[in-house]
């Protein structure tokens, strides 16, 4: 699964990147959570399609859910570079799912991220982590991700939303898989409780995505 994703990654790096113009609005990268891929942004990409985004403004990154969010984050850091370069966008705007969260909060924070980032958008981010990771701590993501690692800790530290990036959280008392639910939660968000939501129903619950997708035009 690696070696596909290795080959995903460079079929990109070497498509034409010509920019041309800027784009008319800021690009979207899609973060996918723990074993999710690009498929996972269907239905989000079909609401923004509906209000006028181009596929040329909508991209989803994929990355290792096994290996680690540190390399993870630094493979999102070359996506949104990649991404800024075909587009001719000075920024992007994010949308993350899960651990995907993670992944985006470790760019931002820890590898000058938010200097590119206009919104963050995280839908049951695992952005304090959840207990629930100790199902599966075989894995270095997994370890990560569960509450009170220093890799937690380190994104927990200080401002939990720097630089001028606009941040807002999706999170539910049903979610399920983020325990505790209100680990999604940032100082400094805008943090939207959703009545009763499954962690995976965020990823086609078109009112929320429809929700999200005004965020990012705020």
């Amino acid at each position: 699964m690696f070696a596909i994703l290795l080959a995903a990654v460079a079929a990109f790096a070497v498509a034409p990147a010509a920019p041309a113009a800027a784009a008319a609005r800021t690009p979207v990268v899609f973060v996918h959570g723990y074993t999710g891929s690009a498929s996972n942004w269907a239905t989000a990409q079909s609401v923004f399609r509906a209000a006028g985004y181009s596929s040329s403004e909508l991209y989803a990154y994929e990355y290792n859910s096994y290996g680690d969010n540190v390399t993870n984050a630094r493979g999102l850091a070359t996506f949104v570079s990649q991404v800024r370069s075909r587009t001719g966008a000075a920024k992007v705007d994010i949308v993350n799912h899960s651990m995907g969260g993670l992944v985006s909060l470790w760019y931002l924070k820890q590898l000058g991220g938010a200097q590119y980032v206009n919104h963050l958008a995280s839908l049951a981010g695992a952005n304090h982590g959840t207990t629930y990771a100790g199902a599966c701590l075989i894995y270095i993501t997994c370890q990560q991700m569960y509450p009170g690692s220093s890799f937690i800790n380190t994104l927990s530290a200080g401002d939990e939303t720097p630089g001028a990036t606009r941040y807002a959280t999706w999170y539910s008392a049903c979610d399920g898989i983020i325990i505790p639910y209100t680990s999604t939660v940032l100082s400094g968000a805008t943090n939207n409780a959703v009545l009763c939501e499954t962690h995976l129903g965020y990823l086609t619950d078109t009112t929320v995505l429809s929700q999200v997708r005004s965020f990012l035009s705020s």
